[in-house]
């Protein structure tokens, strides 16, 4: 049975006519769904729409990916400056050579820089970044099923038939991510 949650703006349209969409395009709260519907409503042709949002859609990957990068690399990083830390404390250690409580006391403080080097690494870090990826790609599964939808609006297709397209879009995503997510999970198994 359809959910009018899924195909809402594709039966108000077929009700009442795609000039109707623009009150739901001022509700949505996504401007990127706002558009897709706006060009609709605004009569763009269906290959001028999907170029367009296209072209947005990979903007919008790439400024995603960038601040997944962000946090990868930090996580690359926190190690190397964690081992530094160290070094710098082992020659401050070698200054102490004379008295042996603060050599036992400053390796200590030492090896704590590398502990946070790469805690914060693994702790912090890596998984913001694998968690900012994740959101990012359902995020643009979910866009890109907006860019579909509204194509299909705007060519007047059957709501029913249109939520049939959306649903088989998702298992389509979802198969596609599935080898990538158990390569994900066999990789640090073979590390270890």
């Amino acid at each position: 049975m359809p959910r009018p949650d899924r195909i809402g703006p594709a039966s108000i349209s077929r009700r009442r006519g795609i000039i109707s969409l623009e009150g739901e395009a001022q509700k949505a709260s996504d401007p990127f769904l706002k558009r897709a519907i706006l060009m609709a409503v605004d009569g763009v042709d269906s290959k001028t729409m999907h170029e367009t949002l296209e072209l947005e859609l990979q903007e919008m990957d790439e400024q995603g990916d960038l601040s997944a990068k962000v946090y990868e690399a930090a996580g690359g990083y926190a190690p190397t400056i964690g081992i530094l830390g160290a070094v710098l404390g082992l020659i401050h250690v070698m200054q102490n050579l004379s008295d042996v409580a603060k050599v036992g006391e400053g390796i200590a403080v030492a090896f704590v820089a590398t502990i946070y080097g790469v805690g914060s690494a693994n702790i912090v870090f890596l998984p913001a970044g694998g968690k900012l990826k994740v959101k990012h790609r359902a995020d643009m599964v979910l866009r890109e099923m907006m860019m579909h939808g509204a194509i299909a609006i705007q060519e007047g297709q059957n709501p029913k038939l249109i939520e049939e397209k959306l649903s088989a879009f998702i298992h389509e995503k979802q198969k596609a991510a599935e080898p990538a997510q158990a390569a994900k999970k066999a990789a640090p198994r073979a590390a270890a």
